[in-house]
């Protein structure tokens, strides 16, 4: 060790290898030095926690936080020792992967330098195709407006309430999302927990839905009357309900299929719940009102 001190990354955990350079087992700095000098290895290696070589990047650094290493033995295949992750170069990592994550989660692309040192174009190539992408896609909201628009002409009142019904559908979406997105960065949820995420968003979103849903009624109900605050209530309740569980199931699809969670959060979640918000509205319109 005080012939190659200045070689490896790190000094506090020491990987033993076999022939072949097969990973045995850690030894720490501490119980090293404390040990007596005649004390075999091998009675000092202990199992460690490892990652492939192929494994996520971010993935790797997440179970790392998770068990608070200070080093993680890096193996192949054939559990050959290959390196070693240190938690420097988890921390850059998880720096990386969180700047990322936000950007995304906004609509637009991280930026590969700082803000300032970025150029106009750089910064306008960042955000201009998530805007074009949810440009498309707010169509949807408005084909939705165009098919309802004679319950509109009917109910003029019922456009008073559309930002905050699909403002409401959005944030409880996005807080859905962020929450779940989170949890499977840092291993909390799996894929395999599906049923699970949508049980509890499902009732999560039905209680937001009750406290949001019962405020508008009164609220709407004393100024507009009670038909009017009961489609406001009712709606929010609905809106709440399915705006919170498809914001919980949208992060774990896209682990499944192998997308980056954040990508599927904020903007994408806020457009499928304006349009799907609106239908709910005028259906529980049509219905509590008498349109046709």
């Amino acid at each position: 060790m005080r012939a190659r001190i200045d070689g490896p990354e790190t000094v506090y955990l020491l990987p033993v290898v076999g022939p072949g350079r097969v990973l045995l087992g850690v030894i720490s700095l501490r119980n090293l030095i404390a040990a007596e000098p005649s004390t075999p290895l091998s009675e000092m290696v202990r199992e460690s926690i490892t990652t492939h070589a192929l494994t996520n990047r971010e993935t790797a650094s997440r179970e790392f936080l998770s068990h608070r290493l200070i080093a993680m033995p890096v193996v192949d295949e054939e559990e050959r020792l290959v390196g070693i992750l240190t938690m420097d170069d988890v921390l850059d990592i998880v720096d990386e992967e969180d700047a990322e994550d936000i950007a995304r989660s906004s609509g637009s692309e991280p930026l590969d330098r700082s803000y300032l040192s970025s150029t106009i174009f750089r910064l306008v190539k960042s955000r201009i195709v998530w805007l074009l992408v949810l440009a498309v896609s707010a169509i949807l909201t408005v084909q939705v407006l165009e098919v309802y628009e004679d319950r509109l002409d009917k109910v003029v009142i019922l456009a008073l309430f559309i930002p905050l019904l699909t403002g409401t559908g959005g944030n409880t979406g996005n807080q859905a999302a962020t929450t779940v997105t989170r949890a499977l960065a840092v291993g909390e949820v799996r894929i395999r927990d599906l049923g699970k995420v949508i049980w509890r968003e499902l009732r999560v979103g039905a209680l937001l839905g009750a406290v949001l849903g019962l405020l508008g009624f009164v609220v709407a109900g004393l100024v507009y009357g009670v038909a009017i605050g009961l489609v406001i209530g009712l709606t929010l309740l609905s809106v709440c309900i399915m705006a919170a569980t498809v914001g919980g199931l949208m992060p774990i699809i896209a682990k499944r299929v192998g997308a980056d969670p954040a990508v599927f959060s904020n903007p994408f979640i806020s457009t499928f719940c304006d349009a799907t918000g609106l239908i709910i509205y005028f259906s529980i319109a049509t219905a509590v009102l008498g349109l046709s």
